[in-house]
């Protein structure tokens, strides 16, 4: 391969397709001029100071919270990303990440009121879109699983909880109010206020009635649940063939041969 060749701009990724295939909320646009900047600086202080109960004051949140400092520098980055601009961005997005632990791509769209928590470890690919009032923990995943230039990463709607060192891959949608539980990886799109949680992902309850929980100790366990009703159906069955067996006791092999050949046959 040609020098050129090595320091040519490859071309931007197609125009992605961000119909929702749940029910979403898209995140509200990016900030223009000073003003909105200060708005949504204030708006990330507040989401910290709801969302963490170790928070005590704005300037303890200003000076210490790595996940804030990323997301601002963040949306300066992407801001300088969508001007056209490539090697610029790429490498204030390294210093974000040399920074504070969080690597969050140029190109993905963060929404209004995103906390990531403790932050280390987290991972946004390019194509990713976080929407407002997400909730972030360390060590979550938002990665690609296609080698095309097109949207290969997810899109997570608004107020989605993604818990510790979950792993959302591909170009799946994650609905409202969604929770990810721990540890888990989900490959498939996910609906609004449903909660997934193991390896494979799988839903484990569809629509969540009561505040969003941050204790995932509370999270629902389907496999464990399945586990759970079939050794109820084994038992079930036991008791009722004990109760077969007590009232008419089967019959052997000899006592079938004698009825139907006949006695000293």
């Amino acid at each position: 391969m040609a020098l050129r060749d090595w320091l040519s701009v490859r071309p931007a990724p197609a125009a992605i397709n961000r119909t929702p295939r749940v029910k979403m909320t898209p995140p509200s646009p990016d900030p223009r001029g000073l003003l909105e900047y200060l708005e949504f600086i204030k708006e990330d202080i507040e989401a910290v100071l709801q969302n963490d109960p170790a928070a005590r004051h704005a300037l303890e949140v200003i000076l210490v919270y790595p996940g804030l400092h990323a997301i601002w520098m963040h949306r300066v980055t992407h801001a300088w990303w969508k001007s056209g601009a490539v090697l610029g961005p790429r490498l204030l997005a390294h210093f974000n990440r040399f920074l504070t632990g969080i690597e969050i791509h140029p190109g993905a769209r963060f929404g209004r009121k995103v906390f990531i928590d403790h932050g280390m470890g987290i991972v946004v690919g390019e194509t990713a879109t976080v929407g407002d009032e997400c909730l972030i923990y360390k060590g979550a995943l938002l990665g690609g699983t296609s080698l095309e230039r097109a949207e290969r990463h997810p899109t997570l709607g608004k107020g989605v909880v993604v818990g510790t060192n979950a792993s959302i891959l591909g170009p799946i949608h994650v609905g409202d109010g969604a929770k990810i539980g721990s540890g888990s990886v989900v490959v498939k799109d996910v609906p609004d206020g449903a909660t997934v949680v193991g390896v494979p992902g799988k839903l484990a309850q569809q629509r969540r009635k009561s505040p969003v929980s941050l204790d995932h100790a509370d999270l629902p366990d389907p496999v464990a649940a399945l586990l759970s009703s079939l050794v109820e159906e084994i038992e079930h069955l036991r008791s009722r063939v004990a109760q077969l067996e007590s009232v008419s006791p089967l019959a052997g092999r000899e006592d079938e041969h004698s009825a139907f050949t006949g006695p000293g046959k």
